[in-house]
């Protein structure tokens, strides 16, 4: 039996790190699934899903901490199922001038409609003919089955008169 193993790793950015991440996880027979991984000020930001035999998962737990000792923080779970209930995922894509508070007020209102953030970039991007920052945000938003897209939108759009927010099913 296959168990999944969900992770996050932070360390000072270095030639090497993934692959001495890699080596870890293969050599407790752990395959790597999906992650996500980015530079940021300096220091490299991962989360991964990985699965292994469970026969294997104290092994791989133990083997990611020790990783501590090479600079490398790690925080891992098995991962958790449950049944899940229906839901509808949409694509959303919003651009509007930056301001404090911004990622809060957004969050706010994906909650307020039922939804949950289920992938979220975001970026600060230079406005072409000013230059000043404008906020862009990429993400998946999961809404129950009988959530309403329309109401998400909208909830986004109130937020203030500059934000732009397109919606894929």
């Amino acid at each position: 039996m296959q168990v999944s193993i969900i992770m996050t790793v932070l360390a000072a950015d270095r030639p090497g790190l993934v692959s001495t991440l890699s080596e870890t996880i293969a050599a407790c027979s752990g395959s790597w699934q999906e992650s996500r991984m980015a530079r940021l000020a300096g220091q490299f930001a991962g989360i991964l899903r990985i699965e292994c035999p469970a026969d294997q998962a104290t092994a791989l737990l133990d083997s990611l901490a020790a990783l501590e000792s090479h600079g490398i923080s790690v925080l891992a779970r098995r991962e958790e199922t449950s049944p899940e209930a229906p839901r509808e995922t949409v694509s959303l894509d919003i651009v509007g001038n930056d301001r404090p508070g911004i990622i809060r007020a957004l969050s706010a209102a994906i909650a307020a409609t039922g939804g949950n953030v289920e992938d979220l970039s975001t970026s600060l991007e230079s406005a072409p003919m000013s230059g000043h920052p404008i906020f862009h945000a990429r993400g998946v938003v999961a809404l129950a089955a009988d959530g309403d897209a329309s109401g998400l939108i909208a909830a986004i759009e109130n937020l203030g008169p500059d934000l732009s927010v397109s919606i894929e099913r």
